[in-house]
């Protein structure tokens, strides 16, 4: 399906292949993909690999940053696949270690790909970014951060990995304002969540974040190859012209997140002109007082999540099918049924979405879902 827009000369594509889910919005003169290779059954590293190399060879794309979804033992023999069938690897790159959920392949892949120029981010000798840019703003994308010292305390940690994004923005003229998304993959989360939101409050306050900007976020718990409490990925941009905006969205389901001590907006919305970005948070099942809801349910829990995010599409004028990315966590992968359960009972289209094990920041949610929506105006 193709969607033009008379603004800019902007066209937006959703193309579903056999493993792949695209969703290509171009511009003159250059395309951006958000792709999802999230296949059933046993898939390994060479199909994955063999896949996105022939994804980027079919559409002249290098890949922006990826997210890797898999075993941590996985990692390295992946990383040869790909490099076997891409290259060297020149783009940031996250393993999250979300093990895949019933009937889903071991490992599985998003990533944002492009075809055009541009900039990697270098910092202390390893790409932790990407620029793109274009007439209207510059967007960075970030993945693959971690702490510096693996040894220190989860806080210290957890100051570290802020302390080299902060770094890494300075890299392409930004600070921490510019910050619109952020994903925090920690490790035992449930045995620190506390202290993981202690320390981002006082960076908060510190930077003046909450009198600007609160990024939208998503925090669960998984472990990575490094063994570091935690790792991570984020977004950022800068306006470069008059008609950009940058705004938090809130959720009309759900009381705002600080309310209840963590630091992040229910939503966050770019708007250029011709198209509009959504990045909703990690949503879960919370009563709007801030007390988890269905407490053992999960299918309930799943209804209460989805339910919060279509609150959030279409109190901005989204609908299901603008979708272009979604990832939908269990804490017991033996409950994921209960997501197709959901899709088939509410009669949703297909959209790009991998669905794997983590545990959420309570010991009583089961499942939590993230989603990233386009549209063009």
């Amino acid at each position: 399906m193709s969607e033009p827009c008379p603004h800019r000369g902007l066209t937006l594509a959703r193309i579903r292949q056999p493993r792949l889910d695209i969703v290509r919005l171009s511009l003159p003169g250059s395309s951006r993909f958000f792709v999802t290779d999230a296949p059933g059954g046993d898939g390994g590293p060479e199909p994955l690999a063999a896949e996105i190399g022939d994804f980027l060879k079919q559409n002249g794309a290098h890949v922006a940053a990826m997210d890797l979804f898999g075993p941590a033992d996985r990692e390295a023999g992946t990383l040869a696949a790909i490099e076997r069938k891409c290259g060297p690897i020149r783009w940031p790159v996250t393993w999250i270690d979300g093990s895949a959920c019933a009937g889903k392949a071991p490992i599985a892949a998003q990533f944002y790909a492009i075809a055009g120029p541009t900039r990697p981010v270098v910092l202390d000798g390893r790409v932790v970014g990407t620029i793109v840019e274009d007439d209207t703003m510059r967007f960075v994308v970030f993945a693959g951060l971690r702490p510096a010292d693996l040894k220190a305390s989860r806080g210290d940690q957890t100051k570290s990995l802020i302390h080299q994004l902060e770094r890494a923005l300075e890299l392409v003229g930004m600070d921490f304002h510019n910050v619109v998304r952020t994903w925090l993959y920690c490790n035992k989360i449930l045995e620190w969540y506390d202290e993981l939101n202690r320390v981002r409050n006082e960076f908060f306050r510190d930077r003046g974040v909450y009198d600007r900007l609160v990024p939208a976020s998503t925090g669960v718990g998984t472990g990575n190859p490094f063994g570091a409490a935690l790792v991570a990925d984020a977004l950022a941009m800068a306006p470069l012209k008059p008609g950009v905006s940058v705004k938090a969205l809130p959720s009309p389901l759900q009381c705002p997140a600080p309310a209840y001590g963590s630091a992040f907006s229910r939503a966050v919305e770019i708007t250029v002109p011709g198209c509009r970005r959504m990045y909703i948070s990690g949503t879960a099942s919370i009563h709007p007082e801030g007390e988890t809801a269905h407490v053992g349910d999960v299918d309930a829990q799943v209804d209460l999540s989805m339910r919060v995010v279509k609150g959030i599409l279409d109190s901005a004028g989204y609908s299901w099918t603008d979708i272009n990315r979604a990832v939908a966590y269990f804490k017991n992968p033996s409950d994921a049924g209960a997501w197709d359960r959901w899709v088939k009972a509410n009669s949703i289209p297909a959209m790009p979405i991998v669905v794997v094990k983590a545990d959420i920041c309570r010991d009583d949610l089961l499942f939590e879902v993230e989603v990233d929506a386009l549209r063009l105006t």
